[in-house]
């Protein structure tokens, strides 16, 4: 066996499928992805038609492309500014839950496991303005049915409650295993020097977990980048367009309308910003959570 392990040929064997997939599925797209961004292209014919960086030009003065991108912005602002403390919050208030605490995980958890058809229905009949359960609250206000996916106004913000909603779980199931993992001694320590829950929460667990946070901010990010069927589902992009992210608007163009060039042109610009995105983010914010020593 010590023999066979020396054998280099034993090493290439077993990663080599690894390489193969990897080479299938991620590095061959991306490059297929990058050459058909610069030609017109139908995706039946079998000749693309080179047409060098007009589509790059078309995409960046597309003013619906950058309202997408505008939109994919208010997911990312919306992920972290609001979605991020209210997973910090809900994931330290089950950690100190004495009874129960299985089951409030489970809870918890169970929105994203369910398929994004099934929240995007739900939601809609919660939106929904007639009978739907936000405007009942709202009559008890004495305030008028609000059209929540059909107005413009308020068709993002319903999105971005729902997909906030699906996914909140998902991440504070991992926030409360890196808590759980803070050893008792060291908030048992910050309770004799007198401090608080508030205090110990804050001073003692929030810096000891921010390589989990740094992660989840990460997948914030990323997850914005590529949110597409929450949207579809709910509203297909509309009213007029004004709840298009990059991955719908590259649907509609490479899908819906066949301009397949066009389409990857788009998607090789979201893979660009993502990347960029979680670059900066690594460089500005993340080397600093990378390292945390009980």
């Amino acid at each position: 066996m010590n023999k066979a392990m020396r054998n280099p040929a034993v090493y290439i064997a077993f990663i080599l499928p690894a390489v193969v997939l990897i080479f299938m599925f991620f590095i061959y797209p991306i490059f297929s992805s990058i050459y058909y961004s610069f030609t017109s292209w139908n995706g039946v014919s079998a000749h693309p038609k080179w047409i060098g960086a007009e589509n790059y030009i078309k995409a960046l003065g597309d003013e619906r492309f950058w309202s997408s991108v505008l939109n994919n912005v208010w997911f990312i602002v919306f992920s972290i500014g609001i979605q991020v403390p209210l997973i910090l919050l809900f994931s330290l208030l089950i950690a100190n839950v004495q009874r129960l605490q299985g089951l409030y995980k489970t809870a918890v958890f169970l929105p994203s496991i369910m398929s994004t058809a099934v929240i995007g229905i739900l939601w809609g009949f919660i939106y929904e303005p007639n009978i739907g359960l936000m405007n009942r609250l709202l009559g008890l206000l004495g305030i008028g049915p609000v059209f929540w996916l059909s107005d413009e106004k308020y068709a993002m913000l319903s999105i971005l409650i729902t997909n906030a909603w699906q996914w909140t779980g998902f991440y504070i199931v991992m926030v409360l295993a890196a808590i759980l993992a803070v050893p008792r001694e060291l908030g048992e320590a910050a309770a004799i020097d007198g401090a608080s829950r508030i205090q110990q929460s804050v001073h003692v667990i929030l810096p000891l977990i921010r390589p989990i946070i740094s992660v989840v901010v990460m997948l914030s990010i990323a997850g914005a980048m590529k949110a597409a069927d929450i949207v579809i589902v709910m509203t297909k992009g509309g009213p007029a367009g004004s709840t298009d992210v990059l991955a719908t608007y590259m649907i509609k163009y490479a899908i819906t309308n066949f301009k397949y060039g066009y389409g990857n042109t788009v998607a090789v610009l979201i893979f660009a910003i993502t990347l960029v995105l979680t670059v900066l983010y690594q460089l500005i914010f993340a080397r600093r959570s990378e390292r945390v020593e009980f």
